[in-house]
């Protein structure tokens, strides 16, 4: 298998040139396949398939009627960043982190922004992910964002874009960890011979920012991870994350408020808990504070949070900024903020609430995609050029039944990579999904997920949509030595330290 007669198309490829010869970072590894005996780079994917199957690592379709638990399909060609590229972009979600950060602590505060108007009012009053019970909360260290997944795009001209942001609850660096390991077995001449960043250091950077925003900044903190369940899609990922920790992984009902504080329930008797990495969307997460009929939060746990008793990370009311609307005023907020503008742009987004953009949008129906504000997942979504005229009158009644609910976007040209489809390569769309973690500085993981639309022509890379993964090699540059962990747009780590909600 090479790339003999490889068809990069009318597209930005992320490995192999407009000339017809890798790029520069991807010379090894092209060299490498290339050199490969026939049908072992198949051999390799099949094994590849196997390990993951016996590994257990799955995910949970909840539409799906044939069984609860998939494989996550998983492709060995991964995605190569140099190590120039990853430094801008690393620079720029840093940026957005911040300013996102300070956005939030803003919102539940004293709504500089919205007096400003920079962004409308009603946009935030409307937003699903905006919480009443959040006003005037102070979280640890000042940190909202703890652990951010922002998901970004390649256009045809290939430039990167700012596709969304994921706050509440962002999932997926556990296939990011497994396929690393996975590609190390499986290619270990290309990472002898490459200098790839590492990525297994993640669950260590995490541990270390829960411990840094307990409460009382005790040196023997007790972290836990809260899941809904093992029925929740992401499942695997929750008991991955507090095994690679080192911590509990409890549910709702392990934990208990009592007199001011959250204890565990353990063989021993109720041990008290100092921090919680959630992973139930804020709705779930205490009965008494948000939805009265959940059963997978913990009774309570709002107050022991206010009263700066335990910590959350996330923070309850991250979500605001998840809202697709919202997203359409980030590089606003940046510049408000910061005084800057958005090292990384937003793609083009259309907000339906807007008169103008409304009209625009009816009329190009067939050309753009439109997306649901508080939908995830890849669902609650039209892509024009790939609908049926019943598709498109159909959301063309939803959105004018509920213009505030929907954004539009041009349809993209998303980047590709190849990948195997049987005994040959074939270029498949992707997106890339870094993570970040706020503690003492803002460290960007090198590298992320990978997410790629396994079918033919699709754009959609959503696993429950029939999506895959790739792994993500960001190569050091000749002069690096220890990865940076800069904080925001260059500052030094001690002026974030100093004061996290403070632009500089």
């Amino acid at each position: 298998m090479n790339f003999f007669g490889y068809d990069r198309g009318d597209f930005y490829d992320e490995m192999i040139s407009s000339s017809g010869e890798p790029h520069p970072a991807s010379r090894l590894l092209a060299r490498e396949i290339e050199g490969l005996p026939q049908g072992e780079l198949k051999l390799r994917q099949k094994s590849a398939e196997r390990a993951l199957m016996q590994a257990g690592i799955t995910f949970n379709v909840y539409s799906d009627n044939r069984g609860v638990e998939k494989t996550l399909p998983f492709d060995l060609i991964p995605r190569i960043v140099s190590g120039s590229e990853w430094r801008r972009l690393e620079q720029g979600l840093q940026q957005r982190i911040l300013a996102l950060n300070l956005f939030l602590d803003d919102l539940y505060h004293d709504q500089k922004i919205l007096r400003d108007g920079i962004i409308p009012r009603e946009v935030i009053a409307s937003s699903k992910g905006f919480r009443e019970q959040c006003i005037g909360l102070k979280p640890p260290q000042g940190i909202w964002c703890h652990v951010t997944g922002t998901d970004l795009v390649r256009d045809r001209a290939g430039q990167i874009l700012v596709l969304e942001d994921n706050i509440r609850c962002p999932s997926g660096v556990s296939y990011v960890l497994e396929n690393r390991r996975l590609m190390k077995n499986l290619f270990p001449e290309v990472f002898s011979g490459a200098r790839i960043r590492p990525v297994s250091n993640y669950p260590a950077r995490l541990r270390d920012i829960l411990e840094f925003i307990t409460p009382d900044g005790g040196s023997q903190p007790r972290v836990v991870v809260l899941t809904p369940g093992r029925y929740n899609s992401a499942y695997f990922e929750h008991s991955f994350l507090a095994q690679q920790m080192g911590v509990e992984l409890v549910e709702g009902s392990d934990l208990v408020v009592h007199e001011g504080f959250v204890w565990m329930r353990t063989t021993n008797g109720f041990e008290r808990v100092d921090v919680i990495y959630r992973r139930i969307d804020d709705d779930f997460l205490d009965p008494r504070a948000f939805r009265p009929d959940s059963m997978l939060g913990v009774p309570g746990l709002m107050k022991v949070y206010k009263a700066g008793n335990v910590a959350l990370a996330n923070a309850p009311g991250t979500g605001v900024a998840d809202d697709k609307a919202v997203y359409a005023y980030i590089p606003r907020v940046i510049k408000y903020y910061l005084g800057e503008e958005a090292i990384i742009p937003n793609v083009t987004t259309y907000i339906c609430s807007e008169e103008q953009d409304l009209s625009y949008v009816l009329e190009h129906l067939g050309d753009l995609v439109v997306k649901a504000a508080n939908e995830s997942g890849g669902y609650g979504m039209l892509i024009g050029p790939h609908s049926s005229k019943e598709n498109i009158e159909e959301f063309r009644r939803l959105i004018l039944a509920n213009p505030r609910n929907y954004i539009a976007q041009p349809t993209l040209s998303l980047s590709r990579v190849p990948t195997i489809c049987e005994d040959h390569l074939e270029g498949r769309h992707v997106d890339l999904r870094p993570y970040i973690l706020y503690g003492r500085d803002i460290f960007v993981l090198p590298g992320g997920l990978t997410r790629v639309a396994l079918r033919k022509g699709s754009l959609v890379v959503n696993s429950s949509q029939g999506g895959g993964t790739k792994d993500t090699w960001v190569l050091a540059e000749p002069e690096e030595g220890a990865p940076p962990t800069a904080s925001a747009g260059g500052r030094p780590p001690a002026m974030v330290l100093a004061s996290p909600l403070t632009p500089h």
